[in-house]
C-alpha cells in the first residue's frame, strides 16, 4: 500500500510539474510572440497574459489584446481573447473571441458585437503551428463601421481542412442564414428594391491552393498567395432569386484568375434589371443580352433558369461570351 500510495504521490507531483512548466511556457512563448511583433514595428501590447486550469487544462487569457500590421494598415483591438487546450493534446485549441471587438483599416474602423464567436483549431504537431484543420461558430453577429454602415447574420459556421488534392490546399466551407447586408450593398446590388433587404441564406464549399501552407509566418512574414480556386458549391438565396456557382480557376502569381465558373441563376431577369441599375450591364445592351439570354434558358428547358459560363481570361470577365468587365485581382495583402 505504502508503494502505491508512493507511485500516486511521485506522479501528482511529475504532473503538476509538467502543468506548472507548460503553462509558464504557454506565456512565455505569448508574450515573446508580442515582443517580436513590437520590435519588428507592430503596434502590440496586451495588459496580461494569465494561464489557469489545473490540472488537465492550460486556459489562457490575454487582456486588452491590441494589433496593428504595418504593412497592411489592419488593427485589431480585443478586451480579451481565450486561448483554450487540454494539458495532454497542446496542438488543439479551442479560440474565444469576446463579445465586442474592433477590427480597423486606413479607411474605417469596424465594431464586432456577437452572442457567440468561438471555435477549434488543430495544428500539425510541430513549431512552425501549420493548419490541419478548424472549425468556426457564431451567433447574432452585428458589424458597425464608422462609415455609416451595418450588417448582420443571425447564424454562421466556418471550417477548413488541409485538402488532399491541392498544393498546401485548404478546403473551406462557409454557411449562414437571415444575413442582413450592409445598405450600401443593397443600394449597390439592387437600387432600384425589387429584391428583400434580408438574404435568406450563403452556402460555400471550395478548394483553395496556395503558394506557401497557412502558419504562424502566414502572420509574422508573408501571406500565402492563392494559386488556384475550384468551386464545388456556392449559392445564395435571395427572396426569389436564387445564384448556384461551379468550375475552377487558375490564379497567376500577380492575383489574376483564368478558367470558367458556371453560373445558375433561378429569376435570371430579376438579376438583369439589377445589373442594369447598377450600371455594370450598359443599358442599351439590355435588349440584345435579354435575347441571348433567353436562347440559354430555352436551352436549359426553364426559361426561369438560366445556365451560362463566367470566363475569366486576359483580366477580363465574360458571361455567355460577353464581356461584362474587369476581373477581379485575388492577391492577398
Amino acid at each position: 500500500m505504502r508503494i502505491l500510495i508512493g507511485i500516486v504521490v511521485v506522479a501528482s507531483l511529475a504532473w503538476g510539474g509538467y502543468w506548472f512548466l507548460g503553462a509558464r511556457g504557454i506565456e512565455a512563448a505569448l508574450t515573446d510572440w508580442v515582443e517580436t511583433r513590437r520590435d519588428e514595428g507592430w503596434v502590440a501590447e496586451a495588459s496580461a497574459i494569465d494561464t489557469a486550469g489545473f490540472p488537465n487544462r492550460f486556459d489562457t487569457t490575454l487582456s486588452d489584446l491590441e494589433l496593428a500590421d504595418p504593412d497592411t494598415g489592419l488593427a485589431w483591438s480585443f478586451p480579451q481573447v481565450q486561448i483554450l487546450t487540454l494539458s495532454y493534446t497542446p496542438n488543439h485549441i479551442i479560440l474565444a473571441l469576446p463579445r465586442a471587438f474592433i477590427v480597423a483599416s486606413p479607411q474605417q474602423r469596424i465594431e464586432v458585437a456577437n452572442a457567440r464567436m468561438r471555435g477549434s483549431v488543430v495544428f500539425v504537431p510541430g513549431t512552425a503551428l501549420t493548419l490541419d484543420r478548424s472549425s468556426f461558430e457564431m451567433a447574432e453577429v452585428t458589424v458597425t463601421s464608422t462609415n455609416g454602415w451595418r450588417g448582420q447574420i443571425a447564424q454562421g459556421q466556418f471550417a477548413t481542412r488541409r485538402s488532399p488534392t491541392a498544393s498546401n490546399g485548404q478546403d473551406v466551407f462557409f454557411e449562414a442564414s437571415n444575413i442582413v447586408p450592409a445598405q450600401a450593398v443593397l443600394s449597390f446590388l439592387d437600387p432600384a428594391n425589387l429584391l428583400p433587404a434580408r438574404w435568406d441564406g450563403m452556402k460555400l464549399d471550395v478548394t483553395l491552393g496556395f503558394d506557401a501552407p497557412w502558419d504562424r509566418f502566414s502572420i509574422e512574414d508573408r501571406r500565402p498567395q492563392p494559386t488556384s480556386l475550384t468551386v464545388k458549391t456556392a449559392r445564395a438565396d435571395w427572396g426569389d432569386v436564387t445564384l448556384e456557382l461551379g468550375g475552377e480557376l487558375k490564379i497567376d502569381a500577380g492575383g489574376w484568375p483564368t478558367g470558367e465558373i458556371n453560373i445558375r441563376a433561378r429569376n435570371w431577369r430579376a438579376m438583369l434589371r439589377i445589373a442594369r441599375d447598377t450600371g455594370v450591364m450598359p443599358a442599351n445592351l439590355e435588349p440584345t443580352i435579354t435575347r441571348a439570354l433567353e436562347v440559354l434558358a430555352n436551352l436549359s428547358g426553364n426559361a426561369k433558369t438560366l445556365d451560362a459560363p463566367l470566363t475569366f481570361r486576359n483580366k477580363r470577365v465574360f458571361f455567355a461570351g460577353l464581356p461584362i468587365g474587369p476581373a477581379p485581382n485575388l492577391a492577398l495583402r
